[in-house]
């Protein structure tokens, strides 16, 4: 037993090892808040890492993970110490890896694999795992998931989706994973940085309705057979693991499936998020875990998944918002820059207004799930309005730039399409 703790101890210090030794930290301004985070970890949880793993190999069940509501009484916009540092190293990340990777991600159409171990050396999973695990997360950080997903498609919108697709799952395990699955598969992406995860939820039909799914789950023995389809699914190729949505005795569900010879897999490249290699796949009898259970709530679920996409547009609205600016003040015509016109820069003006819009109510719905309240409103109001205006910034974005804005040698004619996914995904992330 003293040899099993011992090595379930070196894995976590050679996980810690890994993470203090990146030079990404001192890059990305990161070193305190990892630091601090790793020393708390340190007192307590590697010595319950080494408990779970135990309990892994012994066939027993760990004890099931959940994050405690933040206590808050009202809805503030300033910013924790570690918030400002994570949103200030994810800024500088997605000027100097996302940012440049783009353009050739997206012609052509390839999630860069580069971009995986870019993400490994941010740590950016620990995040999302529980300190329990290893992880740095003590409480629901619902805002700062956010606020991570807005400053990172500052860089670019599509690559974002797919670098936090693992990243979101783990957070689905965590807020609605049953002790089961937990115990199947929480330590698992504490200890192995290479399992790759996304999620399944859209459908190819008319309208689609998340709570109205033509994907069945059936009983089956002592799990679930999946069958049916889902279109737009990100990475769909390279996951190892799938959170499925389907309808369960008339209502609907969340799955966890294992990659598996009954799913076949179809590329199905999509006007925007091409560099995520967007594909459809068939299940057929597939089998499946339910995710969570008497606590879990679909709902909720899909709200958090939406407040992923709504705070990714406004970090993109963002980013063609400054570049409009750099460009108008740069373009000349009849003798004087483009911005001195009144309607350029009426333009503009009214992209930042729609931007700042879209971002208090991403934040309002977001403050409001972390302390534990109802925001199904509040998420709602958010996609709509941020369903509506990105599609509006990205227009306007092309517009300003004019025929420029229609090639590819600038970068707004990939944001305008990678915009209009927030008006169609349904979830696919989350919170």
């Amino acid at each position: 037993m003293s040899n099993m703790v011992n090595k379930a101890q070196g894995v976590g210090l050679s996980i810690l090892t890994k993470i203090a030794g990146s030079e990404l930290l001192d890059q990305f301004k990161l070193r305190k808040f990892v630091e601090k985070s790793l020393y708390q970890s340190s007192k307590a949880g590697f010595k319950t890492l080494s408990q779970t793993q135990k309990l892994l190999k012994s066939g027993q069940k760990i004890k099931k993970q959940r994050l405690p509501n933040q206590n808050k009484s009202l809805f503030d916009l300033s910013l924790t110490e570690e918030q400002q540092m994570t949103v200030d190293a994810m800024e500088q990340f997605s000027a100097e890896v996302l940012y440049p990777l783009a353009h050739d991600a997206d012609h052509a159409e390839t999630f860069p694999e580069v971009l995986w171990q870019h993400g490994t050396d941010l740590g950016l999973n620990f995040y999302a795992l529980p300190e329990s695990l290893g992880g740095v997360a003590t409480e629901k950080n619902i805002v700062s998931n956010v606020l991570i997903a807005e400053y990172l498609a500052k860089g670019d919108f599509s690559l974002t989706a797919g670098l936090l697709s693992t990243f979101s799952v783990i957070n689905a395990l965590t807020q609605w994973g049953s002790e089961q699955i937990q115990s199947d598969y929480l330590a698992s992406f504490a200890n192995d940085k290479g399992i790759r995860a996304t999620f399944a939820t859209q459908e190819n039909i008319p309208a689609f309705n998340p709570f109205r799914l033509t994907t069945q789950a059936t009983p089956h023995q002592d799990h679930y057979v999946i069958q049916g389809e889902k279109t737009l699914v990100l990475l769909a190729a390279s996951a190892d693991i799938y959170l499925v949505s389907a309808m369960l005795n008339g209502q609907p569900d969340v799955f966890v499936v294992q990659r598996d010879p009954s799913i076949s897999i179809q590329k199905s490249a999509a006007m925007g998020l091409k560099a995520n290699e967007t594909a459809t796949l068939h299940f057929d009898n597939t089998p499946a875990q339910r995710l969570g259970d008497e606590d879990f709530d679909y709902t909720a679920f899909i709200d958090l998944g939406n407040l992923m996409w709504c705070a990714m547009a406004v970090g993109t609205c963002e980013a063609v918002r400054k570049y409009c600016i750099q460009y108008a003040n740069e373009r000349t015509a009849f003798g004087e820059p483009i911005s001195h016109r009144q309607g350029v820069a009426f333009m503009i003006a009214n992209m930042a207004i729609e931007t700042d819009a879209m971002r208090m109510l991403v934040l309002n719905a977001a403050s409001l799930a972390e302390a534990g309240k109802p925001f199904h409103r509040e998420a709602y109001l958010a996609r709509i309005l941020c369903a509506e205006k990105s599609m509006q910034i990205g227009t306007d974005g092309v517009q300003i730039l004019g025929g420029h804005g229609y090639t590819r040698e600038h970068p707004v004619e990939r944001w305008y399409r990678d915009l209009r996914a927030t008006a169609v995904i349904q979830s696919g992330l989350h919170a």
